[in-house]
């Protein structure tokens, strides 16, 4: 299950997607996101869908690593589609009826386009990171964020994309001492998989013990190699890599713009 997860991995490759400005790619991650939540039914999600399935195949990422993104929240996408099943009522007579329950055709529409949107949310979201490396999305939010310096906030960006930069960063290394924490604990006998919902949370306090025990070292060893290279915020730093749009960046948002401006057009049509 752990293996499963890849969010915050960073896979490199030579797309398009991956030579992109990162603030370009931030922005039009949140387009297609404020999209998705836009699109009012099947139509504008099949238009969406088909935007997010060529992104996937300009990222030239293997179509495996989204596959693991997905199969890590299959239960609570499940979960999200069962809940719009039986709560949503319809105007006709129900599909099936035993005693409060009812399941309407409405009802399983909405399921599967809450379930599709749910997806296309993820997919969006994994290729950002994906194909983006925690120091380029450092640099993309603090140089996106650079405006709130009028206000007396400029020290505040640094420190909160420096934060979001080391969170993403150690996503990947806490899942992996995770995992060898839960084998360890297997091979001296103990029991994660049997019993009730009572006994298997119980069972996880071996784990994170550990776990919050050698988080708070690996904090403490980071700041201290920090301190130790005189790190003191983003006052007078100069950036490496400096960051230039190009007409590659300006085409990739004017298509998530035009995908926008579709979306909202087709919600105004009857639907076919």
């Amino acid at each position: 299950m752990l293996n499963n997860i890849t969010i915050g991995q960073y896979f490199p490759a030579k797309s398009v997607i991956h030579r992109a400005d990162p603030r370009i790619k931030i922005l039009v991650t949140l387009l297609l996101i404020v999209t998705l939540f836009m699109a009012g039914n099947f139509t504008t999600l099949l238009l969406c869908g088909a935007f997010t399935i060529l992104t996937v195949l300009l990222t030239k990422i293997p179509l495996k690593m989204y596959l693991k993104t997905l199969k890590a929240i299959w239960m609570i996408l499940f979960f999200t589609a069962v809940l719009n099943v039986f709560y949503s009522t319809g105007e006709g007579d129900p599909l099936f009826k035993w005693k409060f329950i009812s399941i309407y055709s409405e009802g399983i529409e909405r399921a599967v386009f809450i379930a599709i949107r749910i997806l296309l949310l993820l997919i969006i979201s994994s290729a950002l990171t994906y194909t983006t490396s925690p120091s380029e999305l450092t640099d993309a939010i603090e140089r996106l964020l650079k405006p709130l310096k009028f206000i007396g906030l400029g020290g505040a960006v640094h420190i909160f994309a420096m934060m979001m930069s080391i969170a993403l960063r150690f996503i990947p290394t806490l899942v992996e001492e995770t995992d060898k924490i839960m084998s360890a604990q297997k091979a001296r006998g103990a029991d994660m998989e049997s019993g009730g919902l009572l006994k298997r949370a119980k069972a996880l306090i071996p784990i994170m013990v550990p776990l919050l025990s050698s988080s708070v070292r690996r904090a403490t060893d980071l700041a201290e190699a920090m301190e130790c290279r005189c790190y003191n915020g983003g006052k007078g730093r100069t950036k490496l890599k400096q960051l230039h749009l190009g007409i590659r960046d300006w085409l990739i948002l004017f298509f998530a713009a035009l995908l926008l401006a579709a979306v909202i057009v087709l919600n105004t049509l009857p639907v076919i």
